[in-house]
């Protein structure tokens, strides 16, 4: 049945689904109860008494409480890097990750990666290969860097594996060629590895580039610069909204790494997504090992399932992810469309997934921020969906792609 909006206005479906963005509670995945649950003792100690609550629960929430000052996630972190114990909880982590190889002595706990990006003054774009699943190509980063150039002096190169939001996992080989092009060029290496716990493609594997560059040999592994980066409690977990997180700090300039101390000290990292970030990592990730592998598994049969449907639409492309949340299909849109787009001042993909939501209310990420050639116009979706969610969805995306296309035919 037609629905109508507070203004009055008619429209054929009952409620807006927003898969625009990796946020899959917003996509309708639940959360995970025990998650929550230790999240509330934190944040409501008088829940310690409550004998409803499974005693594991009380007792890690106990835990996490001992390591903030007062015994309360509203206190101020001890150091401007982290807490200690969280410091300590991340290294064993990333030291169990890559096969023991110990980690750092300096790391910093942050909240986003934003704050290391702001020490560069601009970003200088490169292409990905599309046709090759988005994979980075050597040619591309020299052509890149020497062109830029003629205008500024490069200084870091910036980094997604497993791609966000292309879903492309780099291999051994494709890493090494990197870190060696950041070498030759004096280049600090900014590896965003946010979704390395949903690598998914027959295959696959996540190798993080500190592991490799450590296997490298001492040429590369004392020498190169590289900060990475991880979002602790997005995909699986799926708490993105804690923006819980850490940056490694690897082989930097001493001076820069005090700069970097003496910024981060002006204000306190959050409190609670670093307790809960530090026990998840750690200890609820075991726990909830059966329940994390459903909602891979399922994520993997989204994204193999809805690749499949775009590809059989007419006017559509999409290269298969092997890791991450997100599809990133490809409009093959007609000139018309283009047009209308020019003259309502906006890209093309961007009239598509406005008139999508007008008409289906579906909210679709554009992906004009991504923008490989001025030709060419992307749209982006979540995967890690509640399946029943993603089936409606792609129904949604299909009737009004093909009246589109009945408007404006290829």
């Amino acid at each position: 049945s037609r629905q109508f909006s507070s203004q009055g206005v008619n429209k054929p479906f009952k409620r807006v689904t927003d898969v625009s963005s990796g946020d899959p509670h917003r996509a309708g995945m639940r959360p995970i109860s025990f998650v929550r649950q230790v999240l509330a003792v934190c944040l409501y100690p008088e829940l310690l008494k409550e004998e409803s609550l499974h005693l594991d629960v009380r007792q890690r929430a106990q835990r996490l409480l001992d390591t903030c000052n007062g015994g309360s996630v509203g206190s101020y972190s001890v150091a401007a890097c982290g807490i200690p114990q969280v410091l300590k909880a991340v290294a064993e982590f990333i030291t169990r990750r890559d096969g023991g190889f110990l980690l750092h002595p300096n790391f910093l706990v942050t909240c986003n990666n934003v704050f290391i990006l702001s020490l560069f003054i601009s970003l200088v774009p490169y292409r990905l290969v599309e046709e090759r699943g988005w994979a980075v190509d050597l040619d591309e980063l020299h052509r890149a860097v020497t062109t830029a150039r003629g205008r500024c002096q490069p200084r870091a190169i910036y980094i997604s594996n497993p791609g966000n939001p292309t879903g492309h996992v780099q291999d051994r080989e494709t890493i090494e060629k990197v870190i060696r092009f950041a070498a030759t060029e004096h280049l600090i290496l900014l590896v965003e590895e946010v979704y390395q716990d949903s690598v998914y493609g027959q295959d696959k594997e996540f190798m993080s580039y500190k592991k490799v560059l450590f296997e490298m040999g001492k040429r590369y592994s004392e020498t190169v610069e590289l900060v990475s980066f991880h979002s602790i409690l997005t995909a699986c977990l799926g708490e993105c909204g804690l923006r819980g997180g850490y940056m490694e700090v690897v082989n930097m300039d001493p001076a820069v790494k005090k700069y970097l101390s003496n910024m981060h000290g002006f204000s306190s990292p959050p409190v609670l997504p670093q307790v809960f970030s530090s026990h998840a990592f750690i200890n609820i990730r075991l726990l909830l090992l059966k329940k994390i592998l459903h909602i891979k598994d399922t994520l993997s049969q989204n994204a193999q399932q809805a690749c499949e449907f775009l590809n059989g639409l007419p006017g559509m492309s999409c290269q298969p992810a092997m890791g991450g949340v997100f599809l990133y299909p490809r409009l093959h849109l007609t000139p018309p469309v283009i047009k209308e787009a020019k003259m309502l001042g906006v890209e093309a993909d961007v009239l598509y997934c406005q008139k999508l939501l007008e008409e289906e209310g579906v909210c679709l990420g554009a992906g004009c921020e991504n923008r490989q050639e001025d030709t060419n116009f992307h749209i982006r979706l979540c995967v890690l969906a509640a399946p029943v969610t993603l089936e409606e969805v792609l129904a949604r995306l299909r009737s009004f792609h093909l009246r589109l296309l009945d408007t404006f035919p290829l």
